[in-house]
């Protein structure tokens, strides 16, 4: 069951890189304080993803900042180096955290995941955007199909 508006995140595992090493962190501790908008890809360099959902929040980073965000975080079933070289290539500095859900733990405890093995993905993330209030989702887009209809840094913003 999918987690809906009013849920509170779940608390697993994610890793980022610090120092150019990965490193372990609570989702409920990186997520769970003050507003944060999190948003979901199906793949770290997979083309909607990488020329259009992460550089829309990072070039929105600043208008969100603006509407009281304290953190954009971006997740997908990738291993930390993987979102760490993504997010270097995309130039996303300190405007965009990386989680890497390598074992898709915290995509399944949301229960967004997605059946990609047809196309040689495996198990991945739906793409999404949620607003999260101290830890409670106030606000979640899931995409229903390819694309970025409800899902990009211009429908959050339309929505804080």
């Amino acid at each position: 069951m999918a987690i809906a508006e009013g849920d509170r995140i779940p608390d697993v595992q994610l890793m980022t890189t610090t120092g150019g090493r990965p490193t372990p962190v609570r989702s409920g501790e990186v997520l769970g304080r003050g507003k944060v908008v999190l948003f979901a890809v199906p793949g770290a360099f997979t083309p909607t993803c990488s020329d259009h959902h992460l550089p829309g929040f990072v070039l929105r980073a600043e208008e969100l900042r603006q509407k009281g965000v304290g953190t954009i975080a971006c997740v997908s079933v990738n291993d930390p180096f993987v979102m760490d070289a993504w997010g270097s290539d995309r130039g996303v500095g300190d405007d965009v955290l990386m989680l890497a859900d390598g074992n898709g733990e915290f995509t399944e405890a949301m229960g967004l995941t997605m059946d990609g093995s047809s196309f040689g993905l495996g198990t991945r993330s739906q793409r999404y955007a949620a607003v999260i209030d101290d830890g409670v989702v106030t606000a979640l887009r899931v995409e229903s199909g390819p694309g970025l209809d409800v899902s990009s840094a211009e429908s959050v913003l339309a929505i804080i």
